[in-house]
């Protein structure tokens, strides 16, 4: 298929596919038909195999634990999808019925408070049904104890972009914003930020006038309005704005244990920021708007690449860099969790600084949870977490650190769960600040989901047993071990396997090996039937490795791999399959990886590397980024030159040696580049030329607008059409209609993309007969 006429020849000669950026035109959706059709006909219809069966089954089932939140005092609300509610209800129950029986559904009373099925569709371009993205709860402080309104945003197919529309949780309907009660309601897609001010008072932001004036280069809102109730949205007033290379601008009010705090939010880049504060009190921001507002803004004196929260009237700050006060006296590392009062955080007092959280070298923080009067910081020591409690007193503005009778607070093990399993708590409540219960889960690589209720009051010591998931998939003879393989720079790179007790180590079996190296984010155990019933049952072993780019070690962790560091977790997860192969585990045709997202980007490199693509029998490149010299100007790609670099700067230079686009069509197929001066420049030779492209399947949604189809769209172009059969023999694509950036809008789509890639992986590595 031709790209477009109206394309320059120079254009096409550097990169004759760019046509297949345009996402709904008429012949690009004709060329997804075509590759969808070759995908199907390879593989075999997933809808048609026991694999699809198990895994939609396990997605629908009725068993699964129900994660249900407290509004108000009595009842716990839930969103819940199985083949009844095909895009979901939200719904209710009280805590005495969700106790009853170990199922999610069969043995509670629910009450439907809203069904996404029954509504009128979506008639967004692709999308056929509406996906659920959340509610946000009115909050009136301390004197109304009752919350009876809520924003309900829903994404047509399952994009970024959604729709809100206020509701009435009293009544259970829309609340009509044309009715008496003028409820609040903004019908057009975008990637909006909505909250509410006071009942009758939201801070929006959104592409006010549909045609992007409003918006960041990123496509995330720029201008923040104070939106009255009973006006349109084009009368609301502006009361912020950020810088149009910025990611996004926000501004929020909230109440917190008897005070009002206010920001102003400049998200620069991905990892720095710019807070403005006011604090307020209860009865002006209930009377005053925030464009009448005079208690001006001050600029928080904090790091730009710091993250700030508050407890009460005590500001949270999360370092990614050590931070140096007192005149160079104290310093407190990157990594740490500090509590200062907020008065004299803006005072650039630290006197009364607390550190409830300092990193070592193999100890960082996941995350944190409020209650009432506790934080619960949720540690990881070398992937493995453990939990500690801090109380804070009002009275004395003091934190102090709770022990609990398995923890003696001197060894660094005590409290930590086994290998392979996590533990995480949450507040029962939406209002984390009305008590001090907390939700306790547990669950492990082989071990279901169970719930627990606990309190922080006592460390989660006394719990009650409130669910348990059953076992979805068999993992008898199934064992998990961690290993650390060692990286080219001798950094030690933790790995888990999931695999058969007694399998033998002769290279026969079939690995799928899992990473996703950026952004800071972890990837920690928890309990996928889909894993169990697709993969690991049929024979396959699974591994995840916690390369760097991530967040397992904390912030220096994830800066290892930034920008022009960004070949360190390819080497990593080089390191860990070489560790793979030379254990006997597995061998270079049983081996395979994956990964989606940042993972895809990874993936990418791991085919187009001339180590990772001599090491790999398979590839799985799901919803990926692969044009690095484009990235930046693909929908959200603006927002991740944090991370990567921005490629219209000297940071091509670099990002060039990462981006499998150019990596595959320059260096390895020797097509012509055009240079900075925009003339094309044959290469002269094949940095690779017995390069062999492993068996890949690339995934991806023509309803992503958060990465691009078009990155992925076009490396099978170049794979099928310039690569061709004798360098890329097994190269598969399929493109969703809907479903986003997850590949998926319900549950039969979910299977669909699971059983397909588990059916790929289980031909591409031969694993029925291993």
């Amino acid at each position: 298929m031709s790209p477009p006429s109206t394309t320059t020849a120079a254009v096409v000669a550097d990169d004759p596919h760019l046509w297949l950026e345009e996402v709904l035109g008429p012949a690009q959706l004709e060329w997804v038909t075509k590759v969808n059709s070759a995908c199907i006909s390879s593989i075999g219809d997933p809808t048609a195999t026991q694999t699809y069966t198990r895994i939609k089954s396990i997605l629908d089932s009725k068993d699964k634990i129900p994660h249900a939140y407290r509004i108000n005092d009595k009842y716990y609300y839930n969103f819940w999808q199985d083949e009844q509610h095909v895009q979901g209800i939200w719904r209710k129950t009280t805590l005495e019925s969700f106790k009853n029986g170990s199922s999610g559904t069969e043995d509670t009373e629910w009450t439907t408070v809203l069904d996404i099925d029954a509504l009128d569709p979506p008639t967004t371009d692709t999308a056929k049904t509406w996906v659920w993205h959340g509610s946000i709860l009115l909050d009136e402080g301390p004197t109304t104890k009752k919350c009876d309104r809520a924003l309900i945003k829903l994404s047509p197919g399952g994009s970024d972009a959604d729709i809100c529309r206020e509701f009435c949780l009293e009544t259970e309907t829309f609340v009509d914003p044309n009715g008496t009660e003028q409820g609040f309601a903004i019908t057009s897609p975008a990637k909006t930020r909505i909250s509410y001010r006071s009942r009758n008072e939201c801070l929006v932001g959104t592409d006010f006038h549909q045609d992007g004036s409003t918006l960041t280069d990123s496509g995330y809102p720029r201008v923040v309005k104070s939106w009255k109730r009973g006006t349109p949205l084009s009368e609301a007033t502006t009361v912020f704005e950020a810088q149009q290379t910025d990611v996004a601008a926000n501004m929020y009010s909230y109440h917190d244990r008897g005070h009002v705090h206010e920001f102003q939010l400049r998200s620069i880049t991905f990892y720095t920021s710019q807070y403005f504060y006011r604090a307020l009190t209860v009865e002006g921001v209930q009377n005053v708007t925030a464009d009448m507002e005079e208690v001006p803004f001050r600029e928080v004196p904090i790091p730009e690449d710091a993250e700030l929260g508050t407890f009460a009237n005590m500001a949270l700050i999360t370092l990614r860099s050590d931070l140096n006060v007192g005149g160079g006296t104290t310093t407190f590392k990157a990594g740490s969790l500090v509590a200062v009062p907020m008065p004299e955080l803006m005072q650039e007092n630290w006197t009364n600084a607390v550190e409830l959280f300092v990193p070592t070298p193999s100890r960082s923080l996941s995350s944190s949870t409020e209650t009432k009067d506790y934080i619960v910081i949720k540690i990881l020591e070398d992937v493995r977490t453990k939990l500690e409690f801090w109380k804070y007193c009002p009275e004395t503005q003091s934190w102090s650190k709770q022990v609990s009778s398995d923890d003696s607070g001197e060894d660094d093990d005590a409290g930590s769960i086994p290998v392979g399993q996590d533990v995480s708590v949450s507040s029962h409540c939406r209002n984390s600040e009305a008590d001090n219960t907390l939700w306790l889960w547990r669950d492990g690589y082989l071990v279901p989901d169970t719930l627990e209720i606990a309190s922080a009051e006592d460390c989660c010591k006394s719990t009650e047993f409130i669910k348990a998931k059953p076992a979805m998939f068999n993992a008898g003879g199934l064992i998990v071990e961690q290993h650390f393989a060692t990286s080219k720079d001798g950094t030690r790179i933790p790995y888990f396997v999931m695999r058969k007790e007694d399998l033998k180590m002769d290279g026969s079996n079939a690995v799928l090996l899992d990473a996703y190296g950026g952004f800071e984010i972890s990837l920690l155990p928890g309990y996928s039937a889909g894993v169990g019933a697709g993969w690991l049952e049929r024979g396959g072993v699974k591994v995840v490795a916690n390369i760097r780019g991530g967040g397992e070690y904390g912030p220096t962790w994830h800066q290892a791999a930034l920008k022009s560091k960004r070949y360190k977790c390819f080497e990593d997860i080089e390191a860990v399959a070489q560790a793979l192969i030379d254990s006997g585990l597995t061998s270079r045709e049983k081996l395979a990886c994956i990964g989606g997202s940042n993972g895809g980007l990874l993936v990418g490199n791991l085919i187009t590397r001339p180590i990772a693509s001599s090491l790999f029998g398979a590839a799985v490149c799901q919803v990926p980024l692969l044009d690095m010299k484009r990235y930046n100007k693909l929908l959200a790609g603006a927002s991740w030159m944090g991370e990567y670099g921005n490629p219209d700067t000297d940071d091509w230079k670099f990002l060039r040696n990462h981006s499998p686009y150019h990596l595959l069509r320059h260096d390895i197929l020797c097509k012509p580049e055009m240079d900075d001066n925009g003339v094309l420049v044959e290469p002269t030779e094949s940095t690779n030329p017995d390069w062999k492209c492993p068996k890949t399947l690339f995934t991806t949604s023509t309803r992503d607008d958060r990465v691009h189809p078009g990155h992925a769209r076009k490396m099978v172009a170049s794979l099928l059409e310039e690569a061709g059969e004798e360098k890329a023999p097994t190269v598969l694509y399929w493109e969703n209609t809907e479903g986003g950036h997850g590949g998926a809008a319900d549950n039969s789509q979910r299977a669909h993309m699971w059983a397909l890639t588990y059916n790929f992986l289980a031909q591409a590595l031969d694993l029925e007969s291993s």
